[in-house]
């Protein structure tokens, strides 16, 4: 599988939705003002960051981080157009567009550059055919100092990959996070 160019995600973004809101061309500068870029590219889409995280904070020594069993006050919310990540700290948080993906098409991200160089993981998990919702990202911070992120600018690229369609979809199976909007914390 190749991943798809931006012509066919113009296309599916124009006829089906897959992104909304659509920006259809690789935004640099916004208002007057350098941005980290966001919007369509050659073989992907650069996703956004929206003005709205959770923190992971650790005001309780005896916490621990549990999928399974998620202590309410493991996360701090944060609404701004600047987020201030911890040391060796992680933030969620999620995509100012919805996303839809066809039924043939996997979606994988990664992180941009620009964060990367200044030690910001970017972790998403793939988009399997027939999810849709907003997408729940995390930032991690491996350095020493705090780090920022901007909320409204680019965050992570979507690589887009079409190949059969499988038996049973995201859709199909009812996955648990299907339609998710905001910032989703683990389900079972």
């Amino acid at each position: 599988m190749n991943p798809k160019n931006d012509k066919w995600i113009r296309q599916m973004a124009e006829t089906h939705k897959i992104i909304d809101p659509f920006v259809p061309h690789l935004v640099r500068e916004h208002e007057g003002r350098k941005v980290i870029s966001y919007g369509l590219s050659s073989f992907g889409y650069d996703l956004r960051c929206a003005p709205e995280f959770k923190i992971c904070t650790s005001r309780y020594m005896e916490m621990k981080i549990d999928p399974k069993n998620l202590h309410p006050e493991t996360f701090t919310d944060f609404y701004g157009d600047v987020c201030v990540i911890p040391p060796n700290g992680f933030v969620l948080t999620r995509s100012l567009e919805y996303i839809r993906m066809p039924n043939d098409v996997i979606g994988i991200c990664v992180g941009k550059s620009t964060y990367a160089r200044i030690g910001l993981i970017v972790n998403v998990t793939p988009l399997e055919p027939g999810w849709e919702g907003h997408l729940v990202i995390e930032i991690s911070n491996t350095t020493q100092l705090p780090a920022v992120v901007y909320a409204n600018e680019g965050i992570c690229q979507l690589l887009f990959y079409q190949g059969e369609r499988p038996a049973v979809t995201y859709a199909d199976r009812g996955g648990k996070y299907q339609g998710q909007t905001g910032i989703t914390l683990p389900r079972l």
